[in-house]
């Protein structure tokens, strides 16, 4: 009994025998399943469908017949039909139902995103497609996110709806090509009624990830699906993003999201405070909006340590407490300084190498620089010093001196590529604080 991978790799030879170049139009075909009377095959492409159904279906039937004496017939689908056999129970994820649009605090730096959000979630594919939200890191992208999905979830239950971040879905497409589920993965996406992608930057640079996130877009916009993206910057400042997908993210809406003016930070600490059941006096709200101003996490950040203090030490809530309280978030201060072992973790899943990888001493090309660059943003990134910078590694101090010299050079060398990574990094790491 032959395989069905065997049978289908003759198949394909013997066509191209007898009708040479036929075979480029199974490029992207597999097959689904070869029973004693039926071959299904699945293309995303639709008119590569319809050549195969019309044309090709035919010389794969007259080939069947010669080398294995078999009488087939031949199917053949794509994502929608592959959606349509899915269960009915939406592939949606739990969203935390307190992401809603009701507890969005809105203000001036806000306000277009929101109304953009809004509108996607009342009239999926209707309005803005794809919608397009970007801005520095704890400023609500994912907030709007989930309430979108809240939202439609509610109105409309039998909704597919997908949700994924940028990097998880080079991972996961890693995984499907390595264990052979190509055609699982592009049914999980591709059959999506509302496909939301966080941190839409981590796919640039990446060719394979940009190809299968360029088809699985096109199959989606094509059905009138809703696609929302987010991301730390406008698509014409990815650097690595091919033209094609740039184009196509600036084909619906962008909206950006900027840090909260004074008076939607007391609005968002007023609301968390309420949301808590913490009473803060007007003259603590002031205090926690004019030196915590980083982002909108972190101000709710400040919020729930207030909260912790004061429930488990019994702290009083007045503006000399908190402040004692709260004085590492200070803006005088900077924001909270991450740890090497943050700064590793995300250097290492950014690269694809293990923690333990980067901290030895292994020297092949591609980890000598996910190392030099892990050591670059330990120096520049904490007020730790180079020996000390040595431990987390194991190497002495010159060494690190050195790797960080030599990214350095590359940066002033005028490095796109190379700055595009370490403002990836880097916001990887600030997301993680």
């Amino acid at each position: 009994m032959y395989s069905t991978a065997y049978v289908w790799a003759k198949v394909l030879a013997q066509m191209e025998v007898k009708w040479p170049s036929i075979s480029t139009w199974f490029d992207d075909a597999e097959v689904l399943e070869l029973t004693g009377e039926t071959l299904t095959l699945y293309t995303p492409t639709d008119f590569r469908q319809e050549f195969i159904k019309n044309k090709a279906s035919a010389y794969i039937r007259e080939v069947m017949r010669e080398l294995f004496g078999m009488e087939i017939e031949v199917e053949v689908q794509g994502d929608r039909a592959i959606a349509a056999k899915e269960p009915d129970t939406p592939d949606t994820l739990m969203f935390n139902p307190q992401f809603t649009f009701e507890n969005f605090v809105v203000g001036p730096s806000n306000r277009f995103a929101h109304a953009a959000a809004l509108a996607v979630a009342k009239k999926p594919a209707e309005s803005y497609n794809p919608l397009f939200i970007y801005g520095p890191s704890g400023l609500g992208k994912t907030h709007l996110l989930y309430a979108i999905a809240n939202e439609i979830h509610r109105a409309a239950p039998h909704f597919r709806i997908v949700y994924i971040k940028g990097d998880q879905f080079t991972n996961e497409l890693i995984s499907a090509i390595q264990q052979g589920k190509n055609v699982e993965f592009r049914s999980k996406y591709r059959g999506a009624d509302l496909f939301l992608v966080d941190d839409i930057q981590f796919i640039a640079g990446k060719a394979s990830t940009q190809e299968e996130f360029f088809h699985t877009f096109n199959t989606l916009y094509e059905a009138k699906k809703q696609i929302v993206l987010t991301s730390d910057r406008p698509p014409k400042e990815m650097n690595t993003l091919e033209d094609r997908l740039l184009t196509r993210f600036e084909w619906g809406l962008i909206a950006d999201i900027q840090p909260p003016d004074y008076e939607t930070r007391v609005a968002i600490i007023r609301n968390k405070a309420r949301s808590l059941n913490l009473v803060l006096p007007d003259d603590v709200c002031e205090y926690i909006s004019n030196n915590v101003t980083s982002n909108v996490r972190q101000i709710e950040g400040a919020v729930n340590k207030i909260k912790a203090n004061h429930d488990l030490n019994g702290m009083k809530i007045d503006v000399a407490s908190v402040s004692r309280c709260i004085t590492d978030m200070y803006k005088g201060g900077g924001a909270a300084l991450p740890t090497p072992s943050i700064i590793i973790a995300e250097t290492a899943r950014f690269y694809q190498i293990e923690e333990s990888v980067l901290r030895s001493t292994r020297k092949t090309k591609g980890t000598a620089h996910a190392r030099q660059i892990a050591m670059y943003l330990c120096r520049h990134m904490t007020n730790i010093s180079y020996p000390d910078i040595g431990r987390e590694f194991g190497k002495h101090h010159t060494t690190i001196m050195y790797g960080v010299q030599e990214i350095e050079k590359m940066i002033d060398a005028g490095s796109g590529s190379l700055q595009q990574e370490i403002a990836d990094i880097t916001a990887a790491i600030n997301a993680r604080l």
